[in-house]
């Protein structure tokens, strides 16, 4: 089922989904998957739970595209594959879910968001403190030692 949404959805977004609605859910205990540096040479990890939209990813990727260039290589470790429904404002109670506005991926602390490499240190741990301030989290650099 292709699901179409409205003209402020960014590039990020699943192509197809078996269902277009889902439940929020809960963000408990600490990311048992996708925690440890499996690409590159420097990671940006959450510290706290949060759900991070298409947005917010893409203005990571920007300002890491942009330090990173040619020399080096950038991997995205999330992907944005929950919906988020609202309704339209001044409307009264009841009469469904709303209509799905943007995605979000859930991030759990400790989970990994960017890795990049291919560039030197210094120049990896400016790029990824810039892109922490793009995210709603407290964030943390990390090294391939560190894990």
């Amino acid at each position: 089922m292709v699901t179409k949404f409205n003209k402020f959805l960014t590039m990020l977004s699943p192509k197809k989904t078996k269902y277009r609605k889902q439940h929020r859910g809960r963000m408990k205990g600490k990311a048992q998957r996708g925690n440890k540096i499996a690409y590159g040479g420097f990671a940006l990890q959450a510290i706290q739970p949060c759900w991070i939209t298409s947005r917010q990813i893409e203005a990571g990727r920007r300002v890491l595209t942009r330090f990173v260039r040619r020399g080096g290589k950038l991997w995205i470790r999330i992907f944005p594959d929950k919906p988020i429904t609202m309704r339209a404002s001044g409307t009264r109670m009841g009469s469904g879910k709303g209509a799905p506005q943007y995605w979000v991926a859930v991030v759990k602390p400790g989970r990994i968001l960017y890795e990049i490499k291919g560039i030197s240190m210094k120049l990896a741990t400016r790029a990824l403190k810039i892109a922490g301030y793009k995210m709603p989290i407290q964030t943390k650099i990390i090294k391939p030692l560190e894990n």
